[in-house]
């Protein structure tokens, strides 16, 4: 999925925080710990946590940092996260000895001028600046007197995408001093269930790890732990220096029963799609590859590795050529060739020859490859059922033929016509990213920086082995007009094994039940449709990983491992542990054009008794006997409501006699029950207060 709308540039403003005191050059980090145990330039950073909450691919993170100015004299404090390019910040706030001071998030454009403006007041702003491959980092200062404290708290969201079948999730971990309380809290929901998942620190060794992680999951819920102690952080037994630099990476999977899996929530569905199992479709790749002067040396030598790698990735199905650039273009072939053994080998002998030399000339590069795979379709030299790709490899901008990038896109788009995906991998840092980038989107690719590291070798063989295996071309997400009202991207040139295609939507109404999703494309051997039948009406029982749906039309009876699990048509579902406790579902139906009621399920506990002492919880705190009277009955603001007072807990509570339905014998009509209602919101009844009960997700 593109996510080019989220902001890649945010600014938090922290208006009404006078900075007056700091620097307004670069802001500072702090530095190597020669102080005291973890106190560095009289500022000791206690804890800090990494808390994210994950459901459906979706990652909501909340980054805590505490720290106290132990120093006699003010103290600059600096805040800095580094977070994935995917993610977007909703919010961040900064509190100094209680008062807070909420920041405002701002798109890349204004945040950029805000943002100077800010500092050039001495306000305290707070920048994302792109840091390495896969990270942008947040940083922010501000000045904090002696014997203060100041708490960080940074959120940050992002969708998980599945890369190489599994999705990932990557956390930063750079503290720079031993922290009391260091802590990376992670849970996982996924209705799919999950079906792996693991954790791994690039900065620890595997012993360490072990000790200090702990990692589970069953059924639909997964929990990752990361929470090593001040000696774990040491980088030697007797150092006061932190070992923790590194990566902390998370990887999952969800079961997949089909396809295709649709989830509505409050009016919005999402639809996630990963068919497994599918043959992989031929496809013809036109490799464009710069060879200018630029390119000599180790940069040449290492796309060389990575060809030679691909070229043994390549299947015999498949089609191929290279057009290499410099201040002029030439080719490898006349036209594509198919991947035989002996093309193939013909093709390593190319790629070892190949020499650096002259200008870049992109523009004439890629026209020339994409001229080549047009020909190619067009004279039936490829396979019917095939697909083509252009991959494009340069270090440096155009500076021979046309050189001006809005002409080459303009070019390059109408060579295309939207037949075939281009992308675009730029090598380096000197180069037109953006245009790049630009190019490969409104082509349907996507580009991406090859750094100049020791594996950039390695960095190019893994950006093909993402788009080596096509399942499907031509992809398209159908659903009822008249059942959605907004819709994101739905077509999709391809789709590419252990990826995942993901489309969100919103429907008509909030109580729509069901509605039908096609996905349609074309496979290696022929077109193929997948049509999951969405609804909120299912009812689904797991037995391990695998699932029994039932409908409210059914009546069946389940009985497995010490269950049982009865639907009686339209009325209830009955579910019951061995000789223990049972459950009731009661299905309660409305009018279907009743202007505000909708149907809705009732949840009862037939045999509350027999639930564990140590049950709570709202309602489950009531499961065991407890003791209470009722005194005092006196007329009550209500002639027809009388009132009492309830001694229960230790507490007298005044209570208004009613009426309540009970519908566990009776869906339709129900039981009347006279009982005497709590006011306050359950204060002195309920343990704490009623916000305890209330929880912002399913965790």
């Amino acid at each position: 999925m593109a996510s080019a709308w989220w902001p890649c540039l945010i600014l938090a403003l922290l208006s009404g925080l006078a900075a007056s005191g700091f620097p307004r050059g670069p802001f500072l980090l702090l530095g190597k710990r020669s102080l005291p145990e973890g106190v560095a330039n009289g500022v000791e950073v206690y804890s800090t946590k990494i808390n994210s909450k994950v459901t459906s691919r979706f990652a909501h993170n909340v980054v805590t940092t505490r720290a106290v100015n132990r120093a006699d004299t003010a103290k600059e404090v600096s805040f800095d996260v580094e977070l994935p390019k995917t993610a977007f910040i909703t919010n961040f706030t900064l509190t100094i000895d209680g008062v807070t001071y909420p920041g405002n998030v701002k798109e890349k454009e204004v945040a950029k001028k805000q943002y100077e403006k800010a500092v050039s007041q001495g306000k305290t702003a707070g920048l994302v600046k792109a840091s390495g491959r896969k990270l942008e980092k947040f940083t922010v200062s501000v000045n904090v007197a002696a014997g203060s404290k100041v708490t960080f708290e940074l959120t940050y969201e992002e969708l998980l995408k599945r890369h190489k079948g599994k999705y990932e999730m990557y956390l930063k971990v750079q503290p720079k001093q031993l922290i009391k309380h260091f802590e990376i809290d992670v849970d996982i929901f996924e209705p799919q269930g999950i079906s792996m998942l693991d954790a791994e620190a690039s900065f620890i060794t595997n012993d360490l790890l072990g000790s200090a992680l702990t990692k589970s999951f069953s059924g639909k819920k997964g929990h990752v732990s990361f929470k090593p102690s001040l000696d774990q952080q040491r980088s030697c037994p007797t150092c006061t220096d932190s070992l923790l630099n590194g990566d902390f990476t998370i990887t999952y999977d969800v079961n997949r029963e089909s396809p295709g899996n649709v989830q509505i929530v409050n009016g919005y569905f999402v639809h996630f799609f990963a068919p497994q199992g599918l043959p992989v479709v031929p496809k013809n790749v036109a490799f464009v590859i710069d060879i200018s002067g630029s390119m000599a040396g180790r940069k040449l030598e290492q796309t060389k590795e990575a060809l030679l790698r691909i070229l043994e990735d390549m299947k015999e199905e498949d089609y191929l050529n290279f057009i290499l650039f410099s201040g002029d273009v030439s080719t490898w072939k006349e036209h594509l060739v198919q991947a035989t053994p002996e093309n193939l080998q013909e093709a390593r002998t190319f790629v070892k020859s190949m020499e650096d030399k002259g200008m870049t000339n992109i523009n004439d590069g890629l026209l020339r490859g994409i001229s080549m795979l047009n020909k190619a379709r067009e004279e039936h030299r490829v396979p019917e059922r095939s697909t083509s790709i252009v991959i494009m490899l340069t270090d440096g901008d155009a500076n021979v033929g046309e050189s001006r990038p809005e002409k080459i896109q303009e070019n390059v788009r109408n060579a295309i016509g939207g037949k075939f995906p281009l992308y675009n991998l730029g090598f380096g840092n000197n180069l037109n990213y953006n245009f790049l980038e630009n190019m490969a989107l409104e082509n349907h690719g996507f580009a991406r920086r090859i750094y100049e590291d020791s594996d950039a070798d390695l960095q190019l063989q893994g950006f093909y082995e993402e788009v080596a295996n096509p399942l499907l071309t031509g992809v398209e997400m159908e659903y009822p007009e008249n059942a959605i009202l907004g819709l994101t991207q739905n077509t999709y040139q391809h789709f590419y094994d252990g990826s995942e295609i993901v489309v969100a939507g919103r429907l008509v109404g909030e109580d729509m039940n069901s509605f039908k999703a096609d996905v349609k494309g074309h496979g290696a051997a022929n077109d193929l449709t997948f049509t999951e039948e969405v609804t909120t009406e299912k009812i689904t029982l797991w037995n391990r990983a695998v699932p029994s749906t039932f409908s409210w039309l059914d009546t069946v009876t389940v009985t497995q491992d010490g269950l049982s699990m009865m639907i009686n048509r339209k009325k209830n579902m009955v579910v019951s542990f061995g000789d223990g406790v049972t459950f009731v579902v009661v299905l309660h139906q409305v009018w279907k054009k009743h202007p505000v009621h909708r149907d809705f399920l009732g949840f009862y506990v037939v045999d509350s008794d027999r639930m564990s002492a140590q049950t709570h919880g709202l309602l489950g705190q009531f499961f065991q006997p407890f003791d209470f009277k009722v005194s005092d009955i006196r007329p009550g603001s209500d002639p027809t409501k009388p009132d009492a007072t309830l001694v229960v807990k230790n507490h007298q509570l005044t209570v208004t006699r009613g009426s309540q339905k009970d519908y566990r014998k009776d869906a339709s009509i129900g039981t009347k029950v006279v009982c005497w209602f709590v006011h306050n919101n359950g204060e002195g009844l309920i343990d704490g207060v009623h916000t305890d009960y209330i929880v912002p997700n399913l965790f």
